[in-house]
């Protein structure tokens, strides 16, 4: 091998170790995409203080005893817009969305362990005044659902595009990455599926270009036998699944349903 072809080599070798390096410093700016305080809600919610960090809360609420629900976001969801929605579909329910840290004036920096520290302790302070809680995760918040579902007394379990790991999504993305090496921030709802017992519905896009169909029902395969089910929007996208109908439907029944 001639010494140009060697040289060439090494200089590729430099490159592919220094995108390697620069993903791995970047990272979660890429897996959280923080959104600015809002004004959707400004006269609604509260704030969570906890040892942390002091979350804003979205909410709508009810008397203590109503059902409630509690709904994680996508990575650059403001879940303040999605709470006059909720509030349309399920006026009897009391309702708390999170904002993530550095999410909507939420204070810290996001990370796996911070996000699901904080929905623990959000579903501690729900379910004192409310014993049916359902956990609504899409997307990222499905990562964090299935996380809290594992810890705590969750009625329902509600997963909107959901994946199996996001190590599995990110090599789908990047295939000449070596992200088992190199991802802090996992989220492998995968491993923690087999130990769930609560009633479980994923509801996936056919159309989605971020987390492809496939990953649900790898997720869905680690279930136990009838504890979740798989329904497909076959036209939504992963940005505009509560855009159709067929969803707001399929929504209501896995809170609702039997």
């Amino acid at each position: 091998m001639s010494r140009t072809v060697l040289n060439l080599l090494g200089l590729l070798a430099l490159v592919w170790l220094g995108l390697c390096l620069l993903l791995f410093l970047l990272q979660r700016s890429l897996i959280y995409l923080p959104v600015p305080p809002g004004s959707a809600d400004a006269t609604s919610g509260f704030w969570l203080e906890t040892a942390e960090s002091r979350l804003r809360i979205s909410a709508r609420r009810q008397p203590a005893g109503a059902p409630a629900i509690v709904y994680f976001g996508g990575n650059a969801e403001d879940v303040a817009w999605t709470l006059p929605d909720l509030s349309a579909q399920f006026p009897d329910h009391a309702l708390f969305l999170m904002h993530y840290r550095g999410y909507g004036g939420s204070s810290g920096r996001p990370s796996e362990a911070a996000l699901v520290a904080d929905a623990l302790a959000l579903f501690d302070e729900v379910h004192r005044q409310h014993p049916e809680v359902v956990v609504i995760g899409r997307s990222l918040g499905s990562g964090v659902a299935v996380q809290l579902a594992a810890q705590r007394p969750v009625q329902r379990l509600v997963l909107v595009t959901p994946f199996d790991s996001l190590r599995a999504v990110a090599q789908r993305h990047y295939p000449w990455v070596p992200v088992g090496w190199l991802l802090r921030d996992r989220f492998e709802s995968d491993k923690l599926a087999p130990s769930l017992r609560l009633p479980t519905r994923l509801i996936v896009a056919g159309r989605d270009e971020v987390i492809d169909p496939s990953h649900a029902r790898r997720l869905l395969d680690n279930f136990a036998p009838g504890v979740a089910r798989l329904d497909e929007v076959p036209q939504a996208r992963h940005n505009d699944i509560s855009l159709h109908p067929a969803y707001t439907a399929l929504l209501y029944d896995a809170v609702t349903g039997p």
